[in-house]
């Protein structure tokens, strides 16, 4: 694992990189949305639906692709191409795959055992909401969330984010705020009263610190982009099961 950077603490530094984090995420979802738009914008002129579960999936995608873009425009800005860490997976990458995806998925049980257990409720999220709805939504949703979800949520807060307040602070503090912002970022994807989004993003940060760890861990942005996907990919068929009833639902 690479040494961890000494943590500087000028006042211009904190601002200039608090500022670099809202850039880059505020700037991935509004180039997002505006790419979602102009898609939806293109198929009404083509007089085709974007009601149907395979359009609404297309149209999902849509935002992650602009989530791409908006990176590749601050790193080529920025020419920093070499701070994200990335290779092409080893065999030792493959067992990091294998283990991370293990430990996120028993995270996520332990965590929703205990909110059970304390009696507190959740927030919905949008995505399966529509899914409920329709359960094939779920099925279209797989193949988007491990081609542009994972890889591209992972190159902006881990990549990017991450990366960026761990060579500034180190490597605790740095996993602690991206997890944080990664967290946040969510919030208006979920649905329901203020107490369960706050429990909700309770969730989703715990979850966002595996993910974080496990980029400095392995040292390789396709490891977590991979699980990333698989984990999202696991919820999305279990929601179908439970939705078609292949297995009763909680």
């Amino acid at each position: 694992m690479q040494s961890e950077p000494s943590p500087q603490s000028q006042s211009p530094t904190h601002v200039q990189v608090a500022g670099t984090v809202v850039s880059v995420v505020a700037g991935a979802f509004a180039v997002g949305i505006a790419v979602s738009l102009v898609g939806v914008l293109l198929l009404r002129l083509a007089g085709v639906s974007t009601e149907t579960p395979a359009m609404r999936a297309a149209l999902s995608s849509l935002q992650y692709v602009g989530f791409g873009i908006a990176a590749y425009l601050y790193l080529s800005k920025r020419n920093e191409w070499d701070i994200v860490r990335w290779r092409i997976p080893t065999l030792r990458d493959v067992g990091w795959i294998f283990g991370g995806l293990v430990i996120l998925v028993g995270a996520l049980v332990a965590v929703s055992a205990v909110i059970q257990q304390l009696g507190i409720e959740v927030a919905a999220n949008q995505v399966i909401t529509t899914g409920q709805q329709n359960p094939i939504y779920f099925l279209y949703m797989v193949p988007v969330t491990v081609f542009f979800v994972g890889p591209m949520e992972e190159l902006i807060f881990r990549g990017i984010v991450q990366e960026k307040l761990r060579r500034i602070y180190g490597q605790t503090l740095a996993v602690v705020v991206a997890s944080a912002v990664f967290a946040v970022a969510h919030w208006l994807a979920l649905i329901g009263s203020g107490g369960g989004k706050i429990a909700s993003i309770a969730v989703i940060f715990v979850l966002g610190a595996i993910l974080a760890l496990l980029y400095e861990w392995s040292e390789n942005l396709v490891v977590v982009a991979v699980v990333h996907g698989l984990f999202n990919s696991y919820q999305f068929l279990g929601q179908y099961a439970i939705a078609t009833g292949l297995i009763p639902g909680a």
